[in-house]
């Protein structure tokens, strides 16, 4: 499951864990699995995935020029799969006018938001 999404139930945020689960040539990232977490380390502080989260940073902010939505965090994660770890983009987006939970407009907006990047830049 290359994306995982997290909706928070008593505010107007969602997290998105984006898995980085085939090799990306482009960013320098050949190898993407990792048999102990600590090793992952090494290719989220790496310059081609850094590059990566700069390009994702510039899509959001032409993605999410409507207003609607707002970039929180965005950063690298060490994401499990089974007993593989892998790195991946870590996302969380706040809905500008709810003050509970993030409404349903919005929350098929982070859908469609992290498949765009996980196809955009090919990371499942």
């Amino acid at each position: 499951m290359p994306a995982k999404i997290t909706y928070d139930t008593h505010a107007p945020t969602a997290s998105a864990e984006l898995m980085i689960t085939q090799p990306l040539p482009d960013y320098d990232l050949e190898e993407v699995e990792a048999p102990i977490p600590r090793d992952v380390d090494p290719m989220l502080a790496s310059q081609g995935f850094l590059d990566l989260l700069d390009e994702v940073r510039a899509q959001l902010k032409t993605e999410l020029a409507d207003g609607q939505l707002e970039v929180i965090q965005l950063t690298g994660a060490i994401c499990h799969d089974k007993s593989i770890h892998r790195p991946g983009i870590w996302l969380v987006l706040k809905e500008k006018s709810a003050s509970t939970e993030m409404s349903p407009t919005a929350r098929t907006r982070v859908q469609s938001i992290a498949n765009l990047i996980l196809t955009t830049y090919q990371l499942g």
